[in-house]
């Protein structure tokens, strides 16, 4: 069973309308156990880290069966939780990378899979450094026309979401 932990952004919540379509692809799937976090009553980026991190010991999850999935803040949280132990994936939608205020600005991801969205009119956080990771890891980037909430790509987010999930639950295939 592959646990798939959802993590919204700074001004949203569980309830939003992409962590809980994302929730929907991952509940259609058979081996696939959703969590959605809730850091609404969490300000500060480093202690919801911390939260995910205590979610994901107080669980007792595989991090090699467990899939990072979050938008914004929660795409920084994703990725900075696989840069401390490597999960077997990371789906990051408009990831906050390169912001000063956050602890560590552009983290290392460590994913067996790792698919990033982000939007060439995003003004929240820019192109720029996402572009960058992915092109120091050579990870697997879309990017669209949109901005920062990516609203106008959601069939786009779910397509690839749910293709994700696949290959990440796919057998690996050695040659």
């Amino acid at each position: 069973m592959m646990t798939v932990y959802l993590s919204h952004g700074l001004e949203s919540g569980p309830g939003a309308l992409k962590t809980q379509a994302l929730k929907g692809v991952a509940e259609k799937l058979d081996d696939c156990e959703p969590v959605v976090m809730d850091y609404r009553d969490i300000a500060e980026p480093k202690l919801r880290l911390q939260h995910l991190l205590g979610v994901l010991a107080k669980r007792g999850d595989d991090p090699a069966q467990c899939v990072l999935a979050g938008s914004s803040l929660g795409g920084w949280l994703s990725a900075t939780v696989s840069a401390q132990q490597p999960v077997l994936g990371c789906f990051l939608l408009a990831p906050a990378l390169g912001l000063a205020d956050y602890p560590e600005t552009s983290p290392t991801i460590q994913a067996r899979h790792t698919h990033i969205i982000h939007g060439w009119r995003d003004d929240v956080v820019a192109p720029e450094p996402v572009i960058e990771r992915a092109r120091l890891q050579r990870l697997s980037l879309r990017m669209v026309d949109d901005d920062h909430r990516l609203h106008a790509s959601l069939e786009t987010i779910l397509w690839d979401f749910e293709r994700f999930l696949r290959q990440c639950s796919a057998p690996t295939q050695y040659a």
